[in-house]
C-alpha cells in the first residue's frame, strides 16, 4: 500500500486486493454501508485492530450468503464492542456471580453488568436465555435477535454519539419506497 498527503487526510495511491470482492446487493449492501459507517465513527485512525478486520470480512461474507442480515450485524457489533474493550459478562449475574438462569430476568446496569430483576418489560431487561445467546453469538429465535439489537444499540450509543447514522436513513428510505 502506498499513501501520500499531510495531516489527517491521506490519499491511497496504490493497493492490492487481498482476495476477491464480496458481492453485496439489496439489504446486504445497506448493511455493509452500516458496518462501514459505525467503523468510521468508532475506530481510531491509524490504530491496529487485526481481529476486528477479520470479524468485518466475516460479517461481509455472511451478509453476502444469507437473506437475513440481522445475525451478522449483531455478531459484528459484539465483536466491535470487544475490540473497544467493552467487556460484558453475559453468563453471570453481576450481583451474585451466579450463572444466569434461562427463565430469569436480568437488568443491564452500566459499569456493573446484568443483575437479577423481577422486571420483564423494561427496555433494559433481558432473559437468561437471551443473555446466553448473546454470549454464544448464536441467535436462533426472533426474541434473541431483538434482544441482541437492543443491547448493541444501547452499548454502541456512547461511541456513536447523537448524530444519526446515514446508513439507517438510507435503509428507511429504501424500505418506504419499496412499500409504496
Amino acid at each position: 500500500m502506498k499513501w501520500s498527503g499531510r495531516g489527517e487526510m491521506h490519499t491511497l495511491r496504490h493497493a492490492e486486493a487481498m482476495g476477491l470482492a464480496i458481492p453485496l446487493s439489496g439489504n446486504a449492501l445497506f448493511s455493509g454501508f452500516y458496518l462501514n459507517e459505525i467503523l468510521s465513527r468508532v475506530v481510531e485512525p491509524e490504530t491496529a485492530y487485526h481481529q476486528l478486520f477479520f470479524d468485518y470480512v466475516s460479517a461481509l461474507t455472511e451478509l453476502a450468503q444469507h437473506s437475513n442480515p440481522e445475525p451478522a450485524l449483531r455478531r459484528f457489533e459484539l465483536a466491535l464492542l470487544d475490540s473497544l474493550g467493552y467487556g460484558v459478562d453475559f453468563l453471570h449475574c453481576a450481583g451474585s456471580g451466579e450463572p444466569v438462569s434461562d427463565g430469569m430476568s436480568y437488568i443491564f446496569r452500566e459499569q456493573q453488568g446484568f443483575v437479577a430483576s423481577l422486571m420483564k418489560s423494561n427496555n433494559l431487561a433481558f432473559t437468561g436465555n437471551e443473555l446466553q445467546a448473546l454470549a454464544a453469538r448464536q441467535f436462533t429465535t426472533a426474541d434473541q435477535l431483538k434482544a441482541a439489537k437492543r443491547f448493541t444499540r444501547m452499548a454502541l450509543k456512547p461511541y456513536l454519539g447523537s448524530k444519526p447514522l446515514k446508513s439507517r436513513e438510507l435503509f428507511l428510505l429504501r424500505t418506504r419506497k419499496s412499500t409504496q
